[in-house]
């Protein structure tokens, strides 16, 4: 389901929508002190070479301060909703605003297929 690929208007609230990475996608806190969305390199070139030029099997994104803490939430538990009260709740103004700023990295996200969407329940 892309919520930001279609150009006809959806009739679905993203602040009711739970986003969850695909398979194999996770973060990870490296000793630069930064965090990471690490995404699996899986088309049929990346996989050869990772085998036979030793390349690694992810691909690092780095994170900042938000990114990362958006990426924590991202649990296929938490509506959209819930993850920018806890934005605001953590950063305050630093994050204004606060919904504006979650959409376009959610679809960021999503644009690059990293996110699947379930409905909240």
């Amino acid at each position: 389901m892309n919520l930001f690929k279609s150009r006809k208007k959806s009739k679905q609230n993203l602040l009711k929508m739970v986003p969850m990475f695909k398979p194999g996608i996770h973060t990870e806190k490296r000793n630069d002190g930064f965090s990471y969305l690490m995404i699996p390199r899986t088309n049929p070139i990346e996989r050869l070479s990772i085998r036979f030029l030793k390349q690694p099997s992810f691909f690092p994104v780095k994170l900042d301060e938000l990114g990362a803490y958006v990426s924590k939430h991202i649990d296929g538990v938490q509506t959209i909703e819930a993850i920018s009260s806890h934005l605001e709740t953590e950063f305050g103004e630093k994050a204004s605003p606060v919904i504006p700023r979650l959409a376009k990295f959610i679809e960021m996200l999503e644009v690059n297929d990293w996110i699947t969407w379930r409905r909240e329940e």
